[in-house]
């Protein structure tokens, strides 16, 4: 058989050279997948949590999983800490430490992720759908010369996965066919993160070595800083419970009283694109296409009309109730619970008959 094999490839070298290479892609490949991961605060974000879990659905058996962060000072080791930890899977944690790698700028990111990929030679390379991982995945696809498959939400095989079309009205099956990596960002709500382990697993923690930098690794951009509300409450990507406002809360000042509402459940406010161009609210509330993506338990819509848009970001959610004065707000064929009435007055009562939160 062996023979056979040798004499094949070289009655294909010796003939056409795509023949070798056609038969050497109808070999089974090994699987390794290296996981781009984000922490904050010293453990890794649940969006790369969920890619493990993606990781995980592309094999489990004989896949050599490495989880990649970068960063400086101690949250990057703590995070590294935790991250070899977090999954089963995992048999390597490679670590970054720089400032370069201190904010996600995609020039270093992209650099960084090349030089990982030809030491490391993986089959897929994951990251999350989050505004970090589709500003770098297409410029790292770009320098490994590879196309990459982007939120997809379901791995049927290896190589062919699902993902979203025509802003979520349509499911496409798409088969990789290209060079390794198979590079993809995933959707993290189709992805349910697996519990750390329970028992202790020595995993290595590996320096990634940084001789590729230099001064100009930073490209053409630059960090300046960051401007976020303090809150306490859950972050909107992962909240269990989202109360969101439309176009039809008609104000900011209304807006507090939805945020009245979060407070008594425990939610995280959401909002439409329609209110962030009003102004209602800043756009890193606004849920949808162009927006974050969320499947929590309980989403609740005031004033939302349902756009195409919007029904993209939020129809994965488990339970949906809509609160909307029009009863043929296109809403209301995704929600479990519909409700015809002024979202005013719904509110009030809600607000009467719901106890604070202790």
């Amino acid at each position: 058989m062996a023979a056979m094999v040798v004499g094949a490839l070289r009655r294909g070298t010796a003939t056409a050279g795509g023949s070798s290479r056609s038969f050497a892609r109808s070999l089974p490949r090994p699987v390794s997948t290296l996981v781009v991961a984000e922490h904050e605060g010293g453990f890794v974000k649940p969006s790369s949590l969920s890619a493990l879990a993606a990781a995980e659905a592309i094999g489990k058996d004989d896949n050599r999983v490495s989880l990649l962060l970068g960063g400086s000072g101690p949250g990057l080791h703590k995070a590294a800490e935790h991250a070899a930890s977090s999954h089963p899977l995992v048999s390597e944690v490679l670590v970054a430490d720089s400032d370069v790698f201190a904010h996600p700028l995609a020039e270093p990111w992209a650099e960084l992720l090349r030089s990982v990929q030809h030491k490391g030679g993986y089959s897929h390379v994951i990251a999350s759908s989050t505004s970090f991982g589709k500003n770098l995945l297409p410029r790292a696809a770009a320098l490994l010369d590879v196309s990459p498959v982007t939120d997809v939400t379901s791995i049927s095989e290896p190589r062919v996965f699902v993902r979203p079309i025509y802003a979520g009205n349509a499911l496409c099956t798409v088969r990789y066919t290209g060079e390794d990596p198979c590079m993809m960002s995933i959707r993290s709500t189709s992805f349910s993160p697996t519990e750390a382990m329970s028992e202790a697993k020595v995993v290595p923690i590996t320096q990634v070595d940084l001789s590729f930098l230099s001064e100009g690794s930073s490209g053409k951009s630059a960090w300046v800083n960051l401007k976020s509300q303090d809150t306490e409450r859950p972050d909107l990507a992962n909240a269990p419970v989202v109360v969101t406002g439309g176009r039809g809360l008609k104000s900011a000042e209304n807006f507090k009283v939805l945020e009245q509402l979060a407070e008594k459940l425990g939610a995280a406010v959401g909002a439409t694109r329609a209110a962030v161009d009003a102004g209602f609210v800043p756009n890193e509330l606004q849920v949808g296409q162009t927006g974050k993506i969320v499947a929590p338990e309980l989403y609740m819509a005031f004033g939302v009309s349902g756009a195409i848009q919007h029904l993209a970001g939020m129809r994965d959610s488990k339970v949906i109730v809509a609160v909307n004065k029009d009863a043929d707000a296109p809403i209301f064929q995704v929600a479990d619970y519909g409700i015809v009435a002024d979202l005013f007055e719904v509110l009030d009562e809600l607000l009467k008959k719901l106890p604070d939160k202790k």
